[in-house]
């Protein structure tokens, strides 16, 4: 139920840079690709453009305060005392947004500001266009934001809660919390033909032995696990249970919000995209030549449950956390220690009501 008040004080916008205006700036320097079809590049700029020019206009004739960030330049300076955060671009855009808002206390509101329009459909005979975003996170879009908008800013629509991932890295010297992925995370070797090795296995919390007396200095009356001494995350001790060595391409980790994306091209489960639970997904595992192939290959892929936590002990020289994509990442060594669970911050995100 909306009412004429609007439900926000400071908004946020947050616009994507579009490829024509990445390009723009490397041709300026001789360096942008020479197949590129620039027409088409700055017609879908200049649709972007106007649904950014509708959105400013929405705002002022509602009496908004706002301001405006290039997704590029966003900054968590530019969310003080900000009430909602609008994204105009499509699902990129409110990826990337959403991992300034890990404490889940801001909502979020996606714009596809470049849908594939119905004349499109039917010119080109096409469902979908791989060159536009699906548009799975946003609202609305640039075609119907007019009706829909307003009545989002006055307290209506659906505000969901979606489920995000935590993911804390330990190294030899530091512990490090990855901001929350909305979607999924990969944890692979930064080249793609190369083998990522890591133990996977699942964290069990134990209870802290009483040191006696001179023991503080010897790690010795710590616990032992199968695999030796337990683990550390976050001052908690643990111990890894059901551990697996893994020689394959990397790991999927995905939430319900994410399983119909990467997780679904991998041949993953389908998921509610309210889910409480994470699903992981073990590309190309090699067991060819493994004794208990069978029980290998049923813990592929499978559901990681609220509550529990996913161990890997990286064992490749290199290896990278891919966050929601390719843009955001965290580099791995040998010996690093991930933690993974459904413990985010949850986001609120707005969605669609069709």
């Amino acid at each position: 139920m909306s009412s004429s008040t609007p439900a926000f004080r400071r908004l946020l916008v947050v616009i994507k840079q579009t490829a024509y205006e990445e390009y723009s700036q490397l041709r300026a320097r001789g360096q942008a690709p020479k197949a590129l079809r620039w027409k088409r590049l700055e017609s879908r700029f200049h649709t972007h453009q106007q649904c950014v020019n509708d959105l400013v206009d929405i705002l002022k004739r509602n009496n908004l305060q706002f301001s405006c960030v290039n997704r590029v330049e966003l900054d968590r300076q530019h969310l003080a005392d900000v009430d909602l955060v609008i994204a105009v671009g499509g699902d990129g855009t409110c990826l990337s947004a959403a991992h300034f808002l890990d404490h889940g206390t801001i909502p979020l509101l996606g714009i596809n500001s470049d849908p594939m329009s119905e004349e499109h459909k039917i010119v080109k005979k096409k469902k979908t266009d791989e060159r536009t975003s699906h548009g799975a996170l946003c609202a609305c879009t640039a075609a119907n934001m007019k009706g829909k908008l307003p009545r989002i800013l006055h307290g209506g629509g659906i505000l969901s809660t979606r489920t995000r991932i935590q993911c804390i890295v330990k190294s030899t010297f530091s512990e490090t919390r990855l901001v929350p992925a909305l979607n999924d995370l990969l944890i692979a070797n930064p080249s793609p033909a190369a083998v990522s090795r890591f133990r996977m296995g699942w964290l069990k919390q134990v209870k802290e032995p009483t040191p006696s007396l001179g023991s503080m200095t010897d790690p010795s009356y710590l616990p032992k696990s199968q695999y030796g001494t337990v683990t550390r995350f976050g001052g908690n001790l643990y111990d890894v249970d059901n551990s697996l060595n893994v020689w394959s391409s990397g790991l999927w980790v995905s939430t319900g919000t994410g399983s119909s994306a990467a997780m679904a091209a991998a041949g993953g489960m389908p998921m509610d995209v309210t889910s409480d639970n994470l699903q992981y997904l073990i590309r190309e595992h090699m067991i060819e030549n493994a004794v208990n192939k069978d029980e290998m290959k049923d813990q592929n892929n499978a559901m990681l449950k609220k509550g529990e936590k996913l161990h890997l002990r990286w064992n490749s020289q290199k290896g990278r956390i891919f966050i929601d994509g390719s843009h955001l990442y965290h580099n791995l060594e040998l010996g690093d220690e991930i933690l993974i669970d459904a413990d985010a911050p949850p986001l609120a995100l707005f969605t669609r009501d069709d």
